[in-house]
C-alpha cells in the first residue's frame, strides 16, 4: 500500500470514528471579542463532517461556587454547564493568562464540576490564543494543575501564536484533540 493510500484510509478512519462525537467549546475570557472566543470559532471549523464543536457561552452566568447553594437545589446555570460537559465526549478549553494565571470564572466553572463529577477523567484540551509565543504558560499551567483535580486526559497544553499558523495549530489541535477522545470513546 503506498503513503498517500494509507494516509487516506487512516483519514476515512478518523473521520467514521469521529461521527457524532461532540466537543464543548469553553472560552476562559467573558470579553466579547476575545482571540480565545476567535480561537473557539476557528476550531468549530476545523472539526471533521460528522463531528461538531458547541460552544458553551454560560460561564458568565455561574455563581460563585458554594456548595450550601445546593442545599436548596441546583443553581439553573450550574444544571446547564453540568449538563453541557456530560453530554460532551471532549472538551476544548481556550484559555487567557489573568495575572499569572487561569481566570477567575473559569476556575470557579471547574470548582462547580469537581464534586458532581462532569469532567471526571474527560478528554481535555487547552491551550491559549496569544501575541506572542512566550505569554500565556502560566495561565495554561494554572489550568492544568486545577484540571488535575478531575483526573483529566490533557491534550495539548501550549500556546497558539496569533499569525500566519494560527489556524493550522489549532487545526492539528482539534484533529489530536479527537483522536484521543475516539481512543477514550473505544476504552469504555
Amino acid at each position: 500500500m503506498t503513503r498517500t493510500m494509507e494516509d487516506n484510509l487512516r483519514r476515512c478512519v478518523h473521520m467514521h470514528s469521529a461521527r457524532d462525537m461532540r466537543i464543548l467549546g469553553v472560552c476562559g475570557s467573558l470579553q466579547a471579542k476575545s482571540k480565545n472566543l476567535s480561537l473557539l470559532n476557528v476550531a468549530a471549523t476545523s472539526v471533521p463532517p460528522g463531528a461538531r464543536l458547541v460552544l458553551f457561552d454560560g460561564l458568565r452566568h455561574l455563581p460563585h461556587f458554594n456548595p450550601d447553594l445546593e442545599l436548596s437545589g441546583v443553581p439553573d446555570s450550574v444544571r446547564l454547564w453540568r449538563q453541557a460537559l456530560a453530554e460532551s465526549d471532549a472538551v476544548l478549553v481556550a484559555c487567557p493568562e489573568y495575572g499569572f494565571s487561569l481566570p477567575g470564572a473559569l476556575k470557579n466553572g471547574i470548582d462547580w464540576v469537581i464534586g458532581s463529577g462532569e469532567l471526571e477523567q474527560k478528554v481535555v484540551a487547552i491551550t491559549a490564543a496569544v501575541p506572542t509565543p512566550e505569554r500565556g504558560r502560566r495561565g495554561l499551567q494554572a489550568l492544568r494543575d486545577t484540571l488535575s483535580a478531575v483526573r483529566a486526559t490533557l491534550v495539548g497544553g501550549k500556546p497558539i501564536p496569533l499569525g500566519p499558523e494560527f489556524e493550522s495549530r489549532i487545526a492539528a489541535l482539534v484533529r489530536t484533540l479527537i483522536e484521543v477522545a475516539v481512543a477514550a470513546r473505544r476504552e469504555r
